[in-house]
């Protein structure tokens, strides 16, 4: 995993409220494709459930620039520690590539899995 991953993902983790409805920026995250290159992204909650987490946002910007091999990603709260991917962002990332499923993941500071791992 490049080791810069985590930092890249810490400099845009900072809640952020647009209004009475919508925060975004608690979470971002930080994917490294196969290729090298490293995509970001941001959370959006809203009042009403419809937002996203952070890989989503991640994985938008990878497929955006056709890639989908993905080599590690990492995910951090705005206090800077890593979490780990819910199942929504599990699933989406094992479907994209079964190649994905070896993906080496931060789930908490200093400790990586698998995506295969993760999987139930």
């Amino acid at each position: 995993m490049k080791k810069d991953l985590k930092e890249i993902a810490g400099q845009l983790a900072k809640t952020k409220r647009l209004n009475d409805f919508i925060e975004y920026g608690g979470v971002a995250a930080a994917i490294e494709t196969t290729n090298g290159n490293v995509y970001t992204g941001i959370s959006i909650d809203t009042a009403c459930s419809m937002g996203f987490c952070a890989e989503h946002s991640a994985v938008a910007e990878m497929l955006k620039n056709g890639e989908h091999k993905i080599k590690a990603v990492v995910a951090v709260g705005n206090d800077g520690n890593a979490v780990p991917p819910c199942g929504r962002c599990r699933e989406l990332m094992s479907q994209l590539s079964k190649e994905n499923l070896n993906a080496v993941i931060e789930v908490k500071n200093g400790i990586f899995v698998t995506l295969k791992e993760l999987m139930p």
